[in-house]
Order: structure tokens, then sequence, then C-alpha cells
């Protein structure tokens, strides 16, 4: 497969790990909807336990050390801000994750190089295959360079990774209102994939995806509050914003 070989190496340049055992790269980006199709073929999933396992020890030290001042509760929402789908997503982007996966040709069709869901699960296939190929230093050098910006967010205030927090304070101080959220599910039991819809404002204002409620929600979530907030810091008066708000938000 000489095209995925040229986009593995074009990954492995930009995470900038040169693999020792490229095979492990290989695994690493192998979904099991192309294994499926390869029967030969074992997926990313293991590696996904295991580079979950390796992110969480990296991310909880990292707090534990650098504020000692935190509480127990502060560093666990931390630690999830950092951690949850939606961020390991943002990343996977950045780095072009997802054009470097192997996909079956039904999820490549269905978008599956976007999927919030899949695309974290494979940044953590991907650092459990730095780990076992460099070891501790190595995995820890991608994830602190794959995590720094979001850490830095995480320093300043801990719960910024509480999308639903965050979007229902934003929605009651700007609509004067409560987001509603949908959810609908496809797939068999034992690999669901649900779709979740949040509304304010008379109007569906953001979407997501994961293989639970929870991360489907905060997805959503994540989408609808970055658009309103965006929208209120660079326009007060803008459409996307006052549109729907109750003319009398916030009086009796």
């Amino acid at each position: 497969m000489p095209e995925a070989g040229q986009e593995f190496e074009l990954l492995a340049e930009r995470v900038g790990h040169a693999f020792n055992d490229p095979e492990l790269l290989q695994l690493a980006l192998s979904h099991r909807s192309w294994c499926a199709e390869h029967s030969d073929a074992a997926s990313n999933e293991r590696l996904e336990f295991l580079g979950d396992a390796v992110l969480g020890h990296c991310v909880a030290a990292h707090l534990y050390r650098s504020y000692p001042d935190w509480a127990e509760g502060d560093l666990a929402q931390a630690r999830s801000a950092i951690v949850n789908a939606a961020s390991l997503a943002e990343v996977a982007r950045h780095y072009g994750i997802g054009k470097a996966l192997l996909l079956g040709v039904g999820e490549d069709r269905s978008g599956g190089r976007e999927k919030i869901s899949l695309l974290g699960d494979a940044f953590e296939a991907l650092l459990g295959a730095i780990y076992l190929d460099g070891g501790m230093e190595a995995a820890s050098r991608f994830a602190f360079e794959a995590l720094a910006e979001r850490i830095e967010e995480v320093a300043v205030d801990p719960s910024v990774g509480d999308p639903k927090t965050r979007l229902q304070e934003l929605v009651v101080r700007v609509y004067g209102d409560s987001p509603c959220y949908t959810l609908t599910d496809s797939g068999p039991d034992h690999g669901k994939c649900f779709l979740a819809e949040v509304s304010f404002g008379d109007a569906v204002r953001g979407k997501g995806q994961g293989t639970s409620k929870k991360q489907a929600e905060q997805a959503a979530a994540t989408q609808a509050w970055r658009e309103l907030e965006s929208s209120e810091k660079h326009d007060h008066s803008s459409p996307s914003i006052t549109q729907g708000k109750p003319e009398h938000a916030g009086t009796a």
C-alpha cells in the first residue's frame, strides 16, 4: 500500500518520532473497520488501551507535581479536561492523523476520518505505539508537545474541560434559558455510536458524536459553546446571539 506507507512516513515526521518498528505505527492506525476487510490484520484497540493508560499517567503526574495547592477534585477535573475525546480529536486533527488512518470502505465513506471518537482513539493508539517503540520518555515528550496548549488553558481554570457546565452558564446569561439535549444512537449493542444535538434560542446550536451518551453531549456542547462565545466576544449585536433571545430574559 504505497499511498498508506507515504502517509505513515509523513505522520511520523509531523509527530517527530522515527519508529524503530514501523509496524507499530501501522498497527496504531488500523481501525477495526479496516481489519474486518483484511482478516489477517489486527486493530489498534489494544494500543488504544495502552495509550490511554500512558496518557493518564503522564497528565496526572504532571498536574500533581505542578499544582500542589489543587485539591483532588481540581486535579481530576483538570485531567478530564485535558484528555477528553473532543480535546484529543482536536490534537489528532492538528497532526493530520485522520489522513493516515486505515479505514474500511464504509467507515471512510461515512466520514470516519473526522469522527471525534475515532480520532481520539487513534491518538491514544499512536501514543501507545510511541511508548512501546521509544519508552516513556518519548511518549511523554510527544504527549506534552501535543497537549501543551490545552494544559495551559486548564492551568488557568481547571473547570474549562466541562463543556456542558460552561455552555449552561453562557446560555443562561445570553438567552435566559437552558440548553436542551436530544440523543439518537446507531449500530449494534456492543458498538453503539451516539449522536447528540443541543438546542437553545429555538435552534440546534451544536452536534456531537461519541461512543457514550455523555461523550456525545459533551462534544455537542463544546461546538455550541465555542460558536456562542466567539459570537458574543466579537459582536454582541450578532443575530446568532440575539435571535431567539427572550425579550425580557432574566426579568420577573
